[in-house]
């Protein structure tokens, strides 16, 4: 089976997309392959960001160089149309740098109180890398933000993210449910598409 070097340390986000492209390809994360360091991310556009970090992966890879495996990187936004689609490529450090995501979502919350139009949109970009060219993949999911914090499953903003045509946020679906109608898991499918192709 093919190896990937996914450049995450992000346990949620390994277990994610681990499920999601098992069966197609093994997915080793930056610990796993032996490497460290800040993963730089400077661009103003997830798709940068994503080209960005898969890039800082296959310059330190030797698997990756000698086509023993690919590597690929995502990035993530939650753009708000009441907040002129803030906070998108900061949403991971929304609240300032080393900031929790209850910090995040504490942000989010004060920012849209009193807000009438409260939707918003997640965006996943991401850059897969073989043979040193790089392909974008990106999934995208409608939905609002929510007044308060609903369910204990998930990560990041999902207790207050209610996708379009469910009446519940994504921390309190299953995760495989998330994982079929996610802005991940619809970027995730296209991988996964791509790479049965070949």
């Amino acid at each position: 089976m093919k190896k990937m070097i996914f450049a995450t340390n992000n346990k949620h986000k390994l277990q994610e997309v681990s499920e999601m492209l098992n069966g197609i390809v093994q997915i080793k994360s930056l610990e796993e392959s032996g490497l460290s360091g800040e993963i730089p991310e400077t661009a103003d556009t997830l798709e940068g960001n994503a080209l960005q970090k898969a890039m800082w992966v296959y310059e330190r890879s030797v698997d990756c160089k000698s086509n023993i495996c690919g590597c690929f990187a995502d990035d993530t936004g939650l753009e708000v149309e009441a907040l002129d689609g803030r906070p998108g490529v900061y949403s991971a450090r929304y609240a300032g740098e080393h900031c929790s995501f209850d910090d995040n979502i504490n942000k989010m919350l004060g920012e849209m109180e009193g807000k009438t139009n409260r939707r918003a949109c997640f965006r996943t970009v991401i850059c897969l890398i073989e043979d040193g060219k790089p392909q974008f993949f990106e999934g995208r999911v409608d939905g609002e933000i929510l007044t308060e914090r609903h369910g204990k499953e998930g990560f990041g903003y999902d207790p207050i993210f209610m996708p379009d045509r469910f009446a519940v946020s994504f921390a309190e679906m299953p995760l495989e449910v998330k994982n079929r109608i996610s802005h991940r898991g619809r970027a995730i499918a296209k991988l996964v598409e791509y790479l049965r192709m070949k």
